[in-house]
Order: structure tokens, then C-alpha cells, then sequence
């Protein structure tokens, strides 16, 4: 993992942990299962998405996205890599 990738990974666990997680004292990782425990729900999505287009300075386009794509912080940077633009 590069120096710029685990940047990457930690601004999106700060960002759930203050705006998203239910308890921002809840740990995380970057390999934490984050939809498909209900940690995050289906109403943060597009919240998180958002977050990952400024995180990862790519467009990526939410109809190409699943909640699979977001499972985890691991899992949101491969996504913005595999189908996201630079912008």
C-alpha cells in the first residue's frame, strides 16, 4: 500500500467515524466489513460516495456503483481506481 493509499484510506475512516458511523468511537479498518454489517446504511451511500470522489479526486459513476463497491474503505479505493476519471 502506498504512502498516498493509506492517505487515502485513513481520510475515509476519519470521514465515516465523524459522519456517518452511528458510534464515531466504533473501530474500524480499512478491511472493515462497513455495508454488509450495518455499520453504514443505504442512506449514507451517496454521502460516502461523495466523500470518495474528493478523497480519490475521481468522478465515479454512482449508476456503476453497488453497495458491494463500498463494503469497505479497502473495497471504495479499488472501485474509484477500477471506474473512476481523474478529474
Amino acid at each position: 500500500m502506498t504512502d498516498d493509499h493509506k492517505a487515502q484510506a485513513q481520510a475515509m475512516i476519519d470521514f465515516l467515524r465523524a459522519q456517518v458511523l452511528q458510534d464515531p468511537s466504533e473501530e474500524i479498518a480499512a478491511n472493515t466489513p462497513l455495508i454488509s454489517s450495518g455499520l453504514v446504511d443505504s442512506f449514507a451511500v451517496i454521502e460516502v460516495l461523495l466523500r470518495l470522489e474528493a478523497v480519490t479526486s475521481r468522478r465515479i459513476p454512482a449508476a456503476e456503483v453497488t453497495p458491494n463497491d463500498l463494503d469497505s474503505v479497502e473495497q471504495m479505493l479499488f472501485t474509484a481506481e477500477r471506474i473512476g476519471k481523474p478529474r
